[in-house]
This record gives structure tokens, sequence and C-alpha cells, in this order.
């Protein structure tokens, strides 16, 4: 039995275009008995969405086949927040509704805030930004859900939580203290948990050098890049984060 964890964008699809050939490939993979789980860093959208998106699409999915960048944070928030501390959030209603449903007590008082958690929001401005600047004078540890700078769309890509990752490192002179999401060893830790395997049998498969396959290689998984989103094999081969395999699309996948 091998296990096989994906990542969605540019990986399985391509915003509402499934990429040719994915069904039927993780039909193959789950019909020989192998153990699929899918792991995106995005925080914008619920994982219930992503579980009813891929089935639409044909690849049969429940909420418990998703891990995101979300349920990650607010499972390291739920074990490391002590009593009486709170956490206020850039970021969009589902990582809000998330770190609730794990009873994360969440604020918009500076003063009360104890961690900023630093994620994807498409309403971001100045007025967040210096909120969080002066959070972080006052003490606050800033968790980001993912370090992407893009996400990749059928026609191109959009600006992602590394660029406001970017931006507070910029002002504050020095690094966010943790992020979670992929290439974090916290997210090969939940995935591998969840898929119930030794790294050495589990294969990590997308569409980024230094998420994807730095975290599959991190982690002591067979790391194969897809030429399907962000990363060419141009990229790879002159990348410290080299992958294991290369492959044209997620159809391949099969074969190795």
């Amino acid at each position: 039995m091998k296990g096989y964890i994906f990542d969605l964008d540019g990986t399985v699809y391509l915003g509402d275009t499934m990429i040719e050939g994915a069904a039927l490939a993780i039909s193959q993979l789950r019909a020989r008995g192998d153990k699929v789980v899918f792991l995106s860093n995005k925080p914008i959208a619920p994982r219930i969405s992503y579980a009813e998106k891929l089935t639409r699409m044909g690849i049969p999915t429940s909420i418990h086949d998703v891990l995101n960048s979300s349920l990650i944070v607010a499972r390291y928030l739920q074990k490391h927040l002590k009593q009486g501390q709170h956490v206020y959030v850039v970021g969009e209603e589902p990582i809000c509704e998330e770190l609730r449903l794990h009873g994360v007590p969440l604020t918009v008082e500076g003063h009360k805030t104890d961690y900023v958690v630093l994620s994807w929001d498409r309403s971001f401005n100045y007025d967040t930004l210096n909120f969080v600047y002066q959070a972080v004078l006052r003490g606050a540890i800033v968790i980001a859900s993912n370090p992407d700078s893009t996400c990749p769309l059928e026609d191109g890509t959009l600006p992602d939580t590394g660029t406001f990752i970017a931006a507070l490192e910029a002002a504050t002179g020095r690094p966010v203290d943790l992020v979670v999401g992929k290439p974090s060893p916290i997210a090969a830790e939940a995935a591998l948990q969840h898929i119930g395997l030794d790294s050495s049998n589990c294969f990590m498969i997308g569409d980024r050098l230094e998420t994807d396959i730095k975290m599959g290689n991190d982690a002591g998984m067979s790391s194969v890049l897809v030429l399907t989103g962000i990363s060419t094999r141009e990229m790879a081969q002159n990348d410290v984060c080299r992958p294991k395999y290369i492959i044209p699309s997620i159809k391949d996948i099969i074969y190795l």
C-alpha cells in the first residue's frame, strides 16, 4: 500500500477546470488499494467546498479526505494557545470559521492580540498592515497560514499570503514567527498522520518546488513535480528543491 498526498491548485485542477486525466488516475490509485489525501495551502475556502468541488469533477471526496492550511493553523493554536490568549486574523471567513470550530478565541482589539494569524485576505489594506505591525511591536506572535506568493488560475495568477508576509517582514525587519502550511514539518506531519503510513511509503505530488517538493523531500517522501502549474522542468533542474520525479501531469502518476 502506498500513500499519495496531492496538492490541488495546479495539480488536480486549475480554477474550475480539472486537469485532464485526474479523475481516472485517482480512481485507479484507489482501486488498487492505495490511500489518497488532498493537501492545499489555500485558506480562502472551507474544506467541504474542496470536497464538493472534487466530487463534481468526478473525484468522489469527503471532507475527511481534505486537509488545508486553515485546519492546520486551527489545530496548532488549539494545542498551543494559553488560557486567556486571543487571536487576530488577517484572512477571510473560512479560516475564521475553522478557528472558531476549534475553540480558538478571536479578537479585533489590538491590546488583546496575543497571536496574529496572517492569511490570504483579498480586502488587505494599509490599516490591516498597520494593525498587525503595532501588534507585533507589542509582542504578538505571527503565524502565517502558507508562504505561497501567488495562486495559479486558468488564465494567470493572483497574489497570495506570501505577499502579505513580505509586507509585514519589510515593516518589522524580521521574519514571521511560524508558517504552518507546506512546506513546514507541521503540514507534513498532519498529512502523514492522516494517511497513516510512513513517509517512505508516500508520494507528495504538487506543482511548486518551494512548497510541495520541499515538504516532500524534507519529510522523506518521494516528491513528484507536475508541470501543469507554477514550476517548470527548467526551474526544477536549477533549484535546490529537486523533485525525485517530474511528470507532465497527474494522469501519469499511476506509472511511478
